[in-house]
């Protein structure tokens, strides 16, 4: 499902895509910041899955085109760690004797003939700039960048911090940095009368396939379900598919507030969520 905050982020991604072909000097990247569970891995998917056919459309007969590359942050990463999952993603045969130049010599050798254009880096808060280790891997993704200037790097951030900082980072600044444009990652919006809330409440109902299912229950609903999830989409998300999985174990077919009331959330959205708004009562003469 399209939500507004992924059209701002392809938005974002067509015009460095236009801009890059006049560009001089460094290239530059898109961050995707934000909190978890708000669909930011999602969206990099979305954007590999979109971008490999429009490539193979530009190159009929290419069949041997790698465009995309996606690669996952490792926890403590060193350099080699990153370089090596770069060639595990390119299933490129890795042994011990290997070391991190020579990792990074094929890389950049076989990015270039497999004609990589967008490079997807999820994760990337991992990197931890303070420690010596988070500093060079930092480096590293750097070197490759320069190495290889022809790709655009797509980088996911899960915290409000600036990105490849840890939480007292604020003496060294990753080269990324100065290089990436960032594109908010927004939530859903509180109200069912904004446009954009009441436009992904509906999307996501018409790909229900419930039998039973009264139209519009999940926009008459969109105060609840953004007090529970806490505007989050992933967590939104998740939290419809329970309701739908139940309503058809059950045989009701159809979600329901009751059914929506009993449905799990995960922790995080538990955590933050508000408390439900109660409907006003109505007075009646005595």
């Amino acid at each position: 499902m399209r939500t507004p905050a992924m059209d701002s982020v392809f938005t974002a991604l067509r015009r460095l895509l236009l801009n890059r072909r006049r560009q001089a000097g460094a290239r530059r990247g898109l961050i995707i910041p934000g909190p978890a569970t708000t669909g930011k891995t999602t969206t990099m998917m979305a954007l590999g899955r979109s971008f490999q056919p429009a490539d193979a459309r530009r190159h009929p007969g290419q069949d041997g085109r790698r465009p995309v590359l996606f690669i996952s942050v490792p926890p403590a990463a060193t350099p080699k760690m990153l370089v090596s999952a770069f060639a595990r993603f390119l299933g490129m045969p890795l042994t011990d004797r290997l070391n991190q130049t020579q990792i990074t010599s094929a890389v950049c050798d076989t990015v270039c003939e497999l004609g990589t254009q967008l490079v997807l880096i999820d994760d990337v808060h991992l990197l931890d700039t303070q420690r010596r280790a988070g500093a060079e891997t930092s480096d590293q993704l750097k070197h490759l960048g320069e190495t290889h200037p022809g790709h655009l790097r797509v980088l996911r951030d899960s915290t409000s911090r600036p990105p490849h900082c840890s939480a007292g980072c604020a003496e060294r600044r990753s080269p990324a940095d100065s290089r990436s444009s960032a594109t908010a990652h927004w939530r859903m919006p509180p109200s069912r009368t904004e446009r954009s809330g009441t436009t992904s409440y509906k999307a996501m109902e018409d790909l229900l396939r419930l039998r039973a299912h009264r139209p519009g229950a999940l926009v008459k609903h969109a105060a609840y379900l953004h007090a529970r999830t806490a505007g989050r989409i992933g967590s939104l998300s998740h939290f419809i598919r329970e309701a739908a999985l139940v309503a058809i174990v059950e045989g009701a077919e159809r979600i329901t507030k009751q059914l929506l009331s009993e449905a799990e959330l995960d922790a995080a959205a538990e955590a933050q969520a508000r408390p439900v708004p109660a409907r006003p009562q109505q007075r009646h003469p005595a």
